[in-house]
């Protein structure tokens, strides 16, 4: 029998299990979307598509009822497992009226729900990170015990905002878990043409906070890392940067054409740790994953993902002096 991990982590049978549907949801919510914008439907899809271990491992262990997290666009698994749902998501993708987070006003994949404390994100990367260094210190400030969560791209880790919001944290010990999701390429430039050193995590020292480097494609692993990071934070002991290391299974968008940067043998041997099915395994290899219990699944998200789409498509846009709304005082 394979070695039973999570309960080593203090995770039961159900919650692996309920982590396993979040990632598979996610993969099936992003493929839909892939569809419905080749077949002229929806105008953009940026993917989640490899990253969702790395998401829903993190978001697992965090405090979903009082946390706050400040997501990038590719984190549709965070945000499923803190609340928001396949039909907002949905809605978001069609540009309607009800879509949450903007109301049909913003790109699909700029997160923000203020019920569910995500932080709105915006289109220029890395602006996120202030922000949820921000609500860090609000915590520290407030002797309050939820931490801030944020997310980014090994790309935006180059940008001005990443050194503010980490240098101010690590100065002032602040309660925010910074994780870099690694997919090797920000659009089309790989890995070795952005960093000197091969590590983001390595950059952590120079904040001073601890740094470590994780399998993103293995969500125990996240799991364990940013837990470990949360309990710090709450115990006063400052940030954590985390780097998850896995690989962007699609185009970096619906509007790029990967095979100009990287040949179809390197996307087909990433396939191979696909946490989607390496998950799988682990969790039929312990007999928690049966096979009616997958078919279960299967169904299940199929008609989420049916009823997202049919309902979405269905809802009526914004009025257009609605995008007047918000933009002066009224």
């Amino acid at each position: 029998m394979a070695k039973n991990r999570h309960e080593e982590l203090g995770l039961s049978n159900e919650e692996v299990l309920e982590m396993y549907k979040t990632m598979l949801l996610a993969r099936k919510l992003d493929e839909r979307m892939w569809l419905l914008n080749r077949a002229g439907k929806i105008p953009f899809v940026i993917s989640c598509q490899g990253q969702e271990a790395a998401q829903v491992g993190a978001a697992f262990a965090l405090n979903r009822s009082e946390d706050y997290i400040a997501p990038y666009y590719r984190d549709m698994g965070v945000v499923l497992a803190f609340g928001m749902t396949a039909k907002e998501l949905m809605l978001s993708a069609f540009a309607k009226a009800e879509d949450p987070n903007s109301g049909g006003r913003q790109m699909p994949s700029h997160f923000g729900q203020k019920k569910n404390r995500i932080l709105t994100g915006s289109s220029p990367v890395t602006t996120q990170v202030p922000h949820a260094v921000g609500v860090a210190l609000a915590a520290k400030m407030e002797k309050k015990d939820f931490v801030s969560f944020v997310t980014l791209g090994e790309g935006s880790s180059n940008q001005g905002d990443f050194h503010e919001g980490l240098n101010f944290a690590g100065v002032h010990k602040l309660p925010v878990i910074t994780m870099v999701e690694n997919n090797k390429y920000a659009i089309s430039v790989p890995i070795e043409k952005q960093l000197g050193n091969p590590k983001v995590s390595d950059r952590a020292l120079g904040y001073g906070m601890p740094g470590f480097t994780v399998d993103g494609n293995d969500p125990l692993e996240v799991y364990k890392v940013v837990k470990e990071a949360r309990d710090r934070a709450v115990s006063g002991e400052g940030p954590t940067l985390i780097e998850a290391v896995s690989y962007r299974l699609t185009a970096h968008s619906s509007d790029d054409d990967d095979r100009a940067y990287r040949n179809k043998e390197e996307v087909e041997e990433a396939r191979k740790l696909d946490s989607i099915f390496t998950f799988a395994v682990y969790l039929k290899d312990l007999g928690i994953l049966t096979d009616e219990i997958e078919n279960e699944f299967t169904n299940e998200i199929t008609s989420i993902v049916n009823e997202a789409t049919d309902y979405a498509e269905a809802a009526p846009y914004a009025e257009p002096e609605e995008a007047l709304k918000y933009v002066y005082e009224e």
